[in-house]
C-alpha cells in the first residue's frame, strides 16, 4: 500500500505540471493497474485519472521531469531536516502516551514502546449542579504533563461532583469522612495535571470505552507495571 500511495501521490504532482509529464503519469498508472499492485476499489477512480492524463499533449517532458526531480529533492531535504529536529525533541528517558480518542496507552523509551495497554478516559459529558449553578465536564486534559506523584493502595477524596451526580447532599467540609473511599482506584496511581489520576479501576469491562470523569483508568496488570516504570516527572503526552 505504500507503494500504491507513492504512485498515486507522483502521479499528482506530474498531473499539476500539464504536458508530457501528465503524459508519463498516465503510463505509470496504467503500469499500476496492470500489474494489480492498486486495491480493486481505487481502479476505476485511477482509471478516470489515467485516461485525463493520456489526453494530455506531451510537449516538455524533459523540463518537466528536471522540475519535478527539483520539487521532490527539496522536500526530502525539508523532511530529513525535520526528522532531525523531532529526535532532538523526543524524550531520552521512559515517558507515557495517551490516545484519549481511542483509548490506548503507550510505555515508550526512545523510540521503543515498552508497553501498550487499553485503558478508559474521560466521557465528555456534563454534569449541572441544579443547586449551585455549578457545571463540571468530564474530559481528559490533552497536552503535556508529567507524574506529580506516585501512590500505592491510594485513598480516593470524592469530589462535589461525585456526590451531586450520585443525588447525596455534599458535606460541608471537604475532610468529611464521608468524602474518602477505599479500593475504588485500584493498588496504585501516577497524578498528573491538575487533580487527574492514572489509576485502576473495579470495571475492567469498560476498558476501551470512554466513560470516565478525566482520569485514565488501567487493568491491574498494566497498572502495575506502568507504575513500576514510572517515575516524578516522567513525562505523559496526551493527545
Amino acid at each position: 500500500m505504500k507503494n500504491v500511495g507513492f504512485r498515486i501521490i507522483r502521479a499528482g504532482l506530474l498531473l499539476s505540471l500539464g504536458g508530457a509529464a501528465a503524459f508519463l503519469a498516465a503510463g505509470w498508472l496504467r503500469t499500476s493497474i496492470e500489474s494489480r499492485t492498486l486495491p480493486p476499489r481505487l481502479v476505476p477512480e485511477v482509471s478516470a485519472l489515467a485516461a485525463a492524463a493520456a489526453a494530455v499533449p506531451t510537449a516538455d517532458l524533459d523540463a518537466a521531469l528536471a522540475d519535478l526531480e527539483k520539487d521532490v529533492n527539496r522536500l526530502e531535504k525539508h523532511l530529513f531536516s525535520l526528522d532531525r529536529q523531532l529526535m532532538r525533541r523526543a524524550p531520552k528517558g521512559t515517558y507515557i502516551v495517551i490516545d484519549a480518542a481511542h483509548n490506548k496507552l503507550w510505555l515508550r523509551r526512545g523510540e521503543k514502546t515498552l508497553r501498550e495497554s487499553i485503558c478508559s478516559t474521560g466521557s465528555g459529558k456534563i454534569l449541572a449542579d441544579p443547586a449551585g449553578g455549578r457545571s463540571w465536564i468530564f474530559s481528559t486534559p490533552r497536552g503535556e504533563f508529567h507524574v506529580t506523584n506516585r501512590l500505592e493502595v491510594p485513598t480516593w477524596r470524592k469530589p462535589d461532583w461525585a456526590f451531586i451526580e450520585e443525588g447525596e447532599p455534599v458535606p460541608d467540609r471537604s475532610d468529611a469522612l464521608e468524602r474518602f473511599q477505599d479500593g475504588v482506584l485500584g493498588e496504585y496511581a501516577l497524578a498528573f495535571g491538575d487533580g487527574f489520576l492514572i489509576h485502576g479501576t473495579l470495571y475492567t469491562r469498560l476498558l476501551g470505552k470512554s466513560v470516565t470523569h478525566g482520569c485514565v483508568r488501567l487493568g491491574p496488570i498494566d497498572l502495575k507495571a506502568i507504575y513500576d516504570q514510572s517515575q516524578l516527572y516522567t513525562p505523559i503526552y496526551i493527545f
